[in-house]
């Protein structure tokens, strides 16, 4: 288990407190403020188990490309709102690529 993981279902736990404390004294702050933490940790929660399975991927790749997709992984662990923009950019520029063709 991924440290993202770990720390998006504590994010989720700690929301879901947080929307159930809100709910009991009527704060509708707090109880945004958790339903937030809520999606927060899920993402965090579905990010950690995309990277593990992509370990599975990296022990399977030919044996000269493992070392760079290990490197790519440790990247993605440090930094995954960085990784998540990337991503989100390439397949930007992908889609619009993809749509100009007539």
């Amino acid at each position: 288990m991924t440290d993202q993981r770990i720390e998006g279902l504590a994010t989720q736990v700690e929301g879901k407190a947080q929307s159930g404390f809100g709910k009991l004294t009527g704060d509708s702050k707090l109880q945004v403020e958790g339903k937030f933490n809520e999606v927060k940790g899920k993402a965090l929660d579905a990010y950690g188990r995309v990277i593990d399975g992509l370990d599975g991927l990296v022990e399977r790749a030919p044996v000269q490309y493992q070392d760079h997709a290990r490197k790519g992984l440790d990247f993605a662990r440090r930094k995954p709102l960085l990784t998540t923009g990337i991503l989100a950019g390439a397949a930007i520029v992908l889609s619009s690529l993809g749509g100009r063709r007539r």
